[in-house]
């Protein structure tokens, strides 16, 4: 962020928490006419106080990413009609956007990237994806091809396109040439090694 916009109190790029009991029946309707983008958690209803251990209160964390600089007053209003609570200068798109999930925070409970509700025109899973999560996504597709003894690409890919977007995306995106290698040289391995065994 430039000191300009630091200075001036400007940024695109704010967070509200929506309690559901006390926002209005369609704050959701509110969020989408508003024309912004933003990202809705999950309903976090199992967040555990560290202090008492009890439930917190069930809520949403909504992330508003505006075009161009807003006023945290500007941002306040919108966060008001959809009855949020607070209202926080975000640092890192980003960084909260996975913290919508607790993607980053292992100790928390984790809740699914796929339950995210994305508002206008930003793309979640582009927002969150970090390079490692490629290398992590491609380990389980191997793991999962052994454990179940797909070797097709063609299986796998309807597989993951049915039951695992985070898989489809790494297969469409950049995963594939390394998944086919893969496979290819597994059922050359499980060719020869079966001629082998008839030998």
């Amino acid at each position: 962020m430039s000191d300009k916009k630091q200075s001036s109190g400007r940024t695109r790029n704010y967070a509200t928490v929506v309690y559901p009991e006390s926002a209005p029946e369609n704050w959701l309707e509110i969020l989408r006419d508003q024309k912004i983008n933003a990202f809705v958690s999950p309903l976090h209803d199992k967040d555990v106080n560290p202090e008492s251990g009890e439930i917190k209160k069930p809520h949403y964390h909504v992330q508003f990413i505006f075009d161009g600089p807003k006023s945290k007053d500007q941002a306040q209003q919108i966060a008001a009609a959809i009855g949020g609570v607070g209202l926080e200068i975000l640092n890192s798109v980003r960084g909260y956007a996975r913290y919508l999930c607790h993607l980053d925070n292992p100790e928390k409970y984790q809740y699914s990237p796929d339950d995210v509700l994305s508002v206008g025109s930003e793309d979640y899973l582009n927002v969150i994806a970090l390079p490692s999560d490629k290398y992590r996504v491609i380990g389980e597709i191997i793991a999962w091809c052994e454990e179940t003894g797909c070797f097709y690409y063609s299986d796998l890919l309807r597989y993951a396109m049915e039951n695992r977007n985070d898989w489809f995306r790494t297969l469409c995106d950049n995963g594939t040439f390394v998944i086919k290698e893969y496979l290819k040289s597994e059922n050359f391995k499980r060719k020869r090694e079966s001629e082998n065994a008839e030998t």
